[in-house]
């Protein structure tokens, strides 16, 4: 009879792989690389075997053969792909189906002058390289769409916040281009990363390069990077390009977060000055006055997933020594994928949200008569037009404000002449009486608004003069997006139109 240990030997094999790491590790793995690297697998076989023929290092009809056949296999829905434990991984199994086109021999040939470290990394940064350009594809709509509401809001009066408190008066055109310029700096941080990412480590080989005598200028070329990690030590251990795209994905998903968080508290019935469109709520199955805005609140709990999936990253980098190790692998990539495709779900969402959202004006600009907001302006009036010291005024000023929240007043139910005598008696004189005409501009939010026309302030011709601006800056983003794109798409065209003479 077999002790526990023969028994489960029995089960698992004797050789590798045994059972256990196959079902937990190279079945899930082999399922994420025939989803997300099967394409730029192949990519990469024609542009090494191309470059590999150029060299001389096989013959253009060896070279012919390879291709044909790597194309013919890249024909395979990838869906289809079962795994098998007689391979390894997807990359074996692609090598062994190739073979079975063009020979083995032949076949094994493609696989001169390179590793699966080097490969296995350009394929990496391919997928990251078209994450990060989708990504910033989908903020630049949603920077379009909320210079286009700002724009229509700029006179929408909105009561600002500081410390969850009613602080002043703004418009909803000042509040959506202030979010258009954090989405912005998103933007310059995904192009960023993407300068990372966009390097070619193809020639490193294993770690040190190769013997044979390669081009890694031409595949870099062929596979449309902007340039080649040199030092081909960098190429297989530097993982920042991982870090680079992870940290994107915190950066811009806090942000998100920050923002989004705003709009579930507009659309509360509380506040009531955002309606969020009939198809993005959901009704309650059993309170039928509810309107939930789900779509807000899922986009709040996505970007916080993102956050998670790309600290997952950040946590499986750490403390790993610098050179090829799996934890920089497949076991990774998968966190930075969900990662942008969750971020990406965020900006569609709440691209959506704001096309469609239906604002109250009235009931957003009453509350700005609230919790006395414009009171600064009375402290600024005194000390701008009548010579009152600055603490002075300010002091006069608090005390109106307080005494207006402890009677439950607005300060319009206040009579300039009772102002005034708060002011005289603060300041001793007469001198800074204000007229009704004064105290009326002091109580006006569109007023506090008009008069804040310091660059960058809310006066809705400054809001308009900055949104044109940033108008400009987003066409160069998505200029420059169309061109990486379209020069992409021409270079993997270009690659699969190359006819090698013999």
């Amino acid at each position: 009879m077999l002790n526990s240990k023969e028994q489960f030997m029995k089960e698992e094999g004797t050789a590798f792989p045994g059972k256990t790491y196959v079902e937990t590790l190279l079945k899930p793995l082999f399922n994420d690389q025939k989803n997300h690297l099967f394409d730029v697998m192949f990519r990469i076989h024609r542009a090494h075997v191309v470059m590999l023929a150029e060299q001389g290092i096989l013959t253009k009809q060896e070279a012919k053969t390879i291709l044909t056949g790597v194309n013919k296999v890249a024909e395979i829905d990838h869906k289809t792909i079962e795994y098998s434990p007689e391979f390894e991984d997807l990359f074996f199994m692609m090598e062994f189906k190739i073979g079975e086109e063009v020979g083995s021999d032949l076949a094994g040939k493609m696989h001169i002058a390179r590793s699966r470290n080097d490969m296995g990394e350009a394929m990496y940064r391919l997928v990251l390289r078209d994450l990060l350009l989708d990504g910033i594809h989908q903020m630049a709509l949603l920077g379009s769409v909320l210079l286009e509401q700002a724009e229509v809001h700029l006179d929408t009066i909105l009561t600002a916040h500081t410390h969850t408190q009613p602080a002043q008066p703004t418009t909803l055109g000042h509040y959506l281009t202030a979010i258009y310029d954090v989405v912005e700096r998103d933007i310059v941080r995904f192009w960023n990363a993407f300068e990372t990412v966009n390097r070619s480590p193809m020639g490193a080989a294993a770690i040190t390069t190769t013997g044979f005598p390669i081009n890694r200028e031409r595949v870099c070329e062929l596979l449309g990077f902007d340039g080649i990690m040199e030092n081909s030590y960098d190429a297989i251990g530097g993982g920042d390009y991982l870090l680079d795209s992870a940290t994107v994905i915190i950066t811009a998903m806090t942000n998100t977060g920050r923002w989004v968080q705003d709009f579930l508290k507009f659309a509360t019935t509380e506040f009531g000055i955002l309606q969020v469109a009939d198809p993005y709520v959901q009704i309650s199955s059993i309170m039928p006055q509810k309107r939930n805005p789900v779509s807000i609140e899922h986009s709040r709990s996505l970007a916080s997933s993102a956050v998670g999936e790309a600290l997952s990253v950040v946590q499986m980098i750490h403390n790993t020594p610098y050179g090829d190790i799996v934890d920089t692998e497949d076991d990774l990539q998968p966190h930075l994928y969900r990662g942008f495709e969750k971020s990406s779900r965020v900006f569609k969402l709440m691209r959506a949200v704001i096309t469609t959202m239906i604002v109250d004006k009235d009931k957003a600009k009453q509350r700005t008569y609230e919790s006395c907001i414009t009171i600064t302006e009375l402290a600024d009036e005194l000390a701008r037009h009548h010579q009152v010291p600055f603490r002075t005024a300010h002091k006069i000023a608090s005390l109106v404000a307080n005494q207006t929240m402890a009677e439950k007043k607005i300060l319009s139910d206040w009579k300039v002449d009772e102002i005034n005598t708060i002011i005289i008696e603060q300041t001793g004189t007469d001198a800074a009486k204000l007229t009704e005409k004064q105290w009326q501009a002091i109580i006006c939010p569109e007023m506090f608004v008009r008069r804040r026309s310091i660059r960058g302030g809310p006066n809705p011709l400054e809001v308009k003069r900055m949104i044109a601006t940033r108008k400009v800056e987003l066409n160069s983003h998505i200029k420059r997006y169309q061109e990486i794109t379209s020069e992409l798409l021409k270079r993997n065209e270009k690659l699969m139109r190359i006819k090698l003479h013999s």
